[in-house]
């Protein structure tokens, strides 16, 4: 497994090899954390700031449902398919390196996706962006990993980095409604251009270098069976969604190839002598806990942001700009959680700080199906709040708890799993929750008195077309679809809501799962590399586990010696 350390090692595989005097207790250690941020929001932001310019793409380019789809949904999925393959990639050749052919690639999918002309031209800047993204995302909570040997400042860290993935989430709309307001859609993504023209020198000039264990050999077949196959399962659900017979060919085919996929990719590392994802680790309860919170977590806050805005601007008529504006309190919610994170953390440990998170954000999301034709401003407002508190409280619980207990040995896999489980939670929500939407959705304007067939199928593809269709109609047929395609989509947002609600509750209960407290462990599997007391929370002679739980001390030391040696 990349990252592996052994006691032979002259260096350990987490510590970075700094260049420039950069040190991990000096104060450029924030300066580091600062640029790994903002790297972070321009990954995080990319996942959501299309989301209000949907309605103006559509009227430009005239996508199809599944063209849509897939405009707002190759990014989230292409990235998460493959940050396993870039995070081992970057253990072997620079972490570094590869965040900063990220940052180039980022720039210059940018640029073609404010020039496309075509909806298949925008998929594919997407996806461009998406592979941009799978280089960034492994090496910001790596590097974070090497630079942070001190749990309490790592939390801290965890907590500044983790508010940052939710505040760059909810920010989208806000700034992509602002850029709308004055420029055309395309300008979205400009917004990515001058800051990776930035990034791109001062992370060269700034950040630590470093590598894992270079000795196994990189298992790219692995990897392009669990992209393959994440594709396969996602393009049927969403075709299903759309309202596809499951039993269609084009539906029933990508999901049993992608889920024979998913299955032999699992045989398959549970076979490899150096596995791309360390399986064992998901048998710790904790650990596989911890990457489902993170995953319905996200689940949640992407997928329901997408319809929150469709909601805001079709239904109760705001501009894009102000869409955005109303979003606010969802991200200075998730600031002040991240914030305050680790003194919650330490407080009253990782179960009931997850727990808690989850059940306050689906109090939040069922008290939005009060929610209806009409504005009610303070009821959006304060549960804006509790869900973007909740939500961030979630994730910052369930990131700390999952990195503490990996073991020292898989420490860069389980950053890789993390940041899978963050962009795969958000593009799994938004083709959940938006096939759950449209399930709803269709069949309120499938009847309508006075309205033909082949219009009434179509306006039950989205709130936008049936607008569309509406308007070309006119007169009382027309009147009575737009009137019947509101209701119905507000019936939609209802039952998602309660969906999704579930969903977090669920979540809740998981979270029981985890630890009590910051030094209490699960009794997972030994790591095969080592006696006991070389597993995270040990004590004893062995490995050097930089900065893991109850390995502070021992963990500065190793660094010391290691920049001295």
């Amino acid at each position: 497994m990349s990252g592996t350390t052994t006691a032979r090692d002259k260096r350990a595989a987490d510590v970075p090899r700094h260049r420039r005097g950069t040190s991990d207790h000096g104060a450029n250690r924030w300066a580091v954390l600062v640029v790994l941020c903002v790297s972070l929001l321009l990954v995080a932001l990319d996942a959501t700031v299309l989301h209000v310019a949907v309605p103006a793409l559509s009227e430009d380019l005239r996508p199809g449902s599944i063209e849509l789809l897939w405009i707002v949904d190759a990014y989230p999925l292409v990235a998460a398919s493959l940050l396993i393959l870039f995070g081992t990639l970057g253990d072997r050749v620079g972490r570094r390196r590869v965040l900063l052919l990220g940052y180039g690639l980022f720039g210059v999918a940018s640029a073609v996706a404010a020039a496309a002309d075509s909806a298949q031209v925008l998929i594919a800047a997407r996806a461009l962006l998406g592979i941009g993204g799978a280089m960034i995302m492994p090496a910001t909570l790596s590097i974070l990993r090497q630079v942070f040997p001190d749990r309490r400042e790592r939390a801290l860290a965890i907590g500044i980095w983790s508010a940052v993935a939710a505040v760059g989430a909810a920010i989208g709309p806000l700034l992509g409604g602002f850029l709308l307001e004055h420029f055309w859609w395309g300008s979205v993504f400009l917004i990515n251009i001058p800051l990776m023209v930035v990034c791109l020198p001062v992370g060269r000039w700034l950040l630590p270098e470093s590598t894992g264990d270079r000795n196994g050999p990189w298992d790219v077949l692995g990897a392009l069976m669990a992209a393959f196959g994440l594709f396969g399962v996602v393009l049927g659900v969403k075709r299903a969604g759309g309202g596809e017979a499951v039993l269609h060919p084009l539906t029933l085919i990508p999901l049993l190839a992608g889920a024979l996929l998913l299955i032999l990719f699992v045989r398959r590392q549970r076979r490899r002598e150096h596995p791309l994802v360390d399986l064992r680790m998901f048998a710790r309860p904790a650990f596989g806990t911890s990457v489902g919170c993170i995953v319905v977590g996200m689940l949640a806050l992407v997928g329901l942001e997408l319809i929150a805005t469709q909601y805001l601007q079709l239904v109760l008529g705001f501009s894009p700009l102000e869409t955005g504006l109303r979003m606010v309190p969802l991200t200075v919610a998730a600031m002040a959680a991240g914030l305050l994170g680790s003194r919650m953390l330490q407080r009253f440990g990782p179960r009931a700080m997850v727990s808690a998170g989850f059940a306050l954000t689906a109090a939040a999301v069922f008290s939005l199906t009060l929610m209806g034709a009409d504005d009610r401003p303070w009821l959006l407002t304060v549960a804006l709040i509790l869900l973007g508190f909740g939500l961030e409280t979630t994730l910052f619980g369930a990131y700390e708890s999952m990195l503490s207990e990996a073991p020292a040995a898989d420490a860069g896999g389980a950053a890789a799993i993390g940041e899978t489980s963050y962009q795969l939670g958000a593009g799994i929500g938004i083709a959940l929750l938006g096939s759950v939407m449209n399930a709803a959705y269709a069949p309120g304007v499938s009847a309508v008195t006075g309205v033909p067939d082949g219009a009434g199928r179509a306006a039950g593809h989205s709130l936008g077309e049936a607008y569309e269709v509406a308007d070309r109609l006119g007169g009382p047929a027309g009147t009575a679809l737009r009137a019947a395609a509101r209701q119905a989509f507000v019936h939609g947002l209802h039952v998602t809501l309660v969906v999704s609600g579930v969903l977090l509750l669920l979540g809740a209960c998981a979270a029981l799962r985890l630890p009590r407290s910051m030094e209490e462990y699960g009794d997972g599997p030994e790591d095969t590399d080592g006696p006991a007391a070389e597993r995270p929370g040990a004590t004893g002679s062995g490995r050097a586990v930089d900065g893991l739980p109850g390995q502070q001390n021992r963990g500065r030391t190793r660094v010391g010696a290691d920049q001295t040696g």
